[in-house]
């Protein structure tokens, strides 16, 4: 049964769906909306009629064995279904004809708005909606599919009409089925069915998505935590050839990073600067051990070597060439695999940052003699945050200086070594500085 809206009734536009965040929490014993009308369930609920049958008053009970679902992935013992008609006789029909097929968890409402608010709460797993009422269905179909949570939910619209337009503005606006009225117990069941098989079909699938992305995540997580070892362990590498210890490349890295923050450069990029810092000295690993560990004072000839380390370190991080390549193909599996890695950002940014760091803002650095801005901004910030490391911890050839000189000794040197900026923001960030040193103090 079906009717027009009366004159008297407004076409009135539904609000914006609130309480999203709640889920339907119901119960097979609380599962139909409070009754319209004082009318008993009983007087106004007619015979179910034969499988085939159009659904309608006067039919005799017959029983739906042959009719109902199929199990498997669809149960129809927690199967949540809404049913939306502004007669009431039509909703309990509808509602009689389900529990009858051994659906338990039937929700009727007569009123669009208290209907749209069920929908946005309660998460039925389909819905039967009439078209025509007051409040049009049509624009409770907008409201759902238009919500990026509710469109998920199978919307079966109900209409007397045939006019082919509004069917097929029913399907364009995201409609999940159309069926008929009267209403017949043969459509209504299958496509019931077919719209919780979807249902089953998308909530698995969002699951699935659900635990790909927290492999992923988790994956990631690991990805980087080995990295960052990694990271460390080859800086570790150049600073034990010095003499130096290990936690000098991690409280350069800290420092650099917060420094890089300070600066106002976003957070990919600071971190990456973080992560790359330590490497900044790799280049050390080739120098020979009678300069590198040399007591006195270098020789022009040897100075000249030390700074090779520059660029010795830029070319670690440098893709290999194609002669390089085939070499490692040609030798193991795994040097395949390592050659097959796409550029990575970190390398890039560790390359830069070797080749940099001794460069000066008066432009008297190595190894290229860069100045001012032309250096970039990941080495003028190494290049502090290095040196502040070296002046501040003890060294076999000089004793730790006092914090005070440290951030005193930069300030003089800022417009000529330093970049004056970096150092103003660097001496800004004292207390930081300092808390990191103490956190990250060498052990004898």
């Amino acid at each position: 049964m079906s009717r027009q809206p009366r004159r008297s009734e407004p076409n009135t536009a539904l609000p914006v769906i609130a309480g999203r965040e709640h889920t339907m929490n119901s119960s097979a014993d609380n599962v139909t909306s409070s009754p319209v009308t004082d009318v008993s369930l009983e007087s106004v609920m007619p015979p179910v009629p034969a499988a085939g049958g159009v659904i309608s008053p006067g039919a005799e009970l017959v029983s739906f064995a042959a009719a109902r679902p199929a199990g498997g992935v669809i149960d129809v013992d927690s199967a949540r279904i809404l049913v939306i008609d502004d007669e009431p006789i039509n909703a309990t029909i509808l509602e009689n004809s389900l529990r009858h097929a051994g659906y338990r968890k039937v929700m009727t409402h007569t009123n669009a708005l208290t209907a749209l608010n069920a929908i946005a709460t309660r998460r039925p797993d389909v819905v039967l909606c009439d078209v025509c009422m007051p409040v049009s269905g049509m624009e409770i179909l907008r409201q759902v599919v238009a919500d990026p949570v509710l469109r998920q939910i199978p919307m079966i619209m109900v209409t007397a009409s045939d006019d082919e337009s509004l069917r097929s503005e029913a399907l364009e606006l995201g409609a999940t089925d159309l069926l008929s009225k009267p209403v017949r117990v043969t459509e209504l069941l299958p496509r019931v069915r077919n719209a919780l098989l979807v249902k089953s079909h998308f909530t698995h699938l969002q699951s699935y998505s659900q635990e790909l992305e927290r492999q992923v995540r988790q994956r990631t997580a690991e990805l980087l935590a080995s990295r960052t070892e990694l990271v460390y362990c080859l800086a570790r590498l150049a600073e034990y050839r010095d003499n130096e210890t290990g936690r000098h490349v991690i409280r350069v890295g800290r420092y650099s990073g917060l420094l890089a923050r300070k600066l106002g450069l976003d957070e990919s990029t600071a971190e990456l600067i973080e992560y790359a810092a330590p490497l900044h000295d790799i280049g050390k690993i080739g120098i020979p051990d009678a300069i590198l560990l040399k007591e006195g004072k270098l020789t022009p000839e040897e100075f000249e070597i030390v700074q090779r380390h520059v660029a010795l370190g830029k070319r670690t991080f440098e893709p290999l060439s194609t002669h390089e390549m085939r070499a490692f193909r040609s030798h193991t599996i795994l040097g395949e695999m390592m050659v097959n890695i796409p550029s990575s950002p970190l390398l890039a940014m560790a390359a830069q940052i070797a080749l940099t760091h001794h460069e000066r803002w008066d432009g008297n650095g190595y190894p290229i003699g860069l100045a001012g801005e032309d250096i970039p901004l990941c080495g003028r910030i190494v290049a502090v945050a290095d040196v502040f490391d070296a002046l501040s911890n003890k060294r076999p050839y000089k004793p730790a200086f006092p914090i005070d000189k440290c951030f005193e000794i930069l300030a003089d040197e800022a417009g000529a070594q330093f970049d004056p900026n970096v150092v103003a923001v660097f001496g800004a960030m004292r207390d930081e500085i300092v808390r990191i040193r103490i956190a990250l103090a060498d052990i004898d």
